[in-house]
């Protein structure tokens, strides 16, 4: 059972979620909430009345996380980023590795642990993906899609949100072919379904439009 204070790790899960959702400025519906947990609409209409009930959220006029729900999401998601940078920057783990493993510990860590964590990295301000470490320092770059770079100039990649991550395969894709934030790279051509393609370490890579839309970027 969870000690006082604590809540129980589906409604740790659902506010994550709800967060991150919230994060990527996508409309916080019950559909996207089930096909992001990969659980059903009678599952997710079920623990939204027990969310309520519980007052980490509120459902006038569409989901909301209350101030304790907004408290409980950011203590999970700032674990589990920071778990996914001591996993891939200090243990080697991949990405899809990292991002698995990091959703066990974000549930079982302790204040103690996490404040050593946060100390040992030198309190990064992002996760490997460049998404934002609740309680940093970060400060939000101007930013746009890739999609939207001018054909022949240079970019430098900033984000990879956290809708990319859930995509099944994306995060090897991405890692493999080199588009890392902090990686730099030249955008070559833009098809008209939106693929875009890109010189990355002299590599051509094409990038459907579904990551194209949603990968940041800045001038490099």
């Amino acid at each position: 059972m969870p000690a006082p204070g604590e809540h129980h790790p589906a409604f740790e899960e659902y506010c994550e979620c709800i967060f991150e959702l919230a994060e990527d400025d996508l409309d916080v519906i019950q559909a996207r909430i089930a096909e992001r947990l990969d659980v059903s609409r009678p599952a997710v209409s079920e623990m939204m009345r027990r969310l309520e009930a519980e007052g980490l959220i509120t459902t006038d006029g569409g989901i909301r996380l209350t101030l304790a729900g907004d408290a409980l999401a950011q203590r999970v998601v700032r674990r589990h980023r920071l778990a996914e940078r001591f996993l891939t920057d200090i243990l080697g783990l991949s990405w899809a590795e990292a991002h698995h493993e990091a959703g066990k510990w974000e549930h079982i860590m302790s204040d103690s642990v996490e404040g050593a964590l946060d100390r040992f990295l030198g309190s990064p301000t992002t996760c490997p993906h460049g998404n934002p470490i609740p309680g940093s320092d970060y400060v939000a770059d101007d930013t746009h899609r890739l999609v939207d770079h001018p054909v022949g100039d240079e970019f430098l990649i900033k984000r990879i949100p956290e809708e990319l991550e859930f995509t099944p395969g994306l995060l090897e894709f991405l890692e493999a072919s080199d588009l890392l934030p902090g990686r730099s790279g030249r955008v070559t051509a833009l098809a008209p379904d939106g693929t875009v393609t890109v010189e990355v370490d002299g590599k051509a890579v094409g990038v459907g439009a579904f990551a194209g839309e949603r990968i940041l970027v800045t001038g490099s």
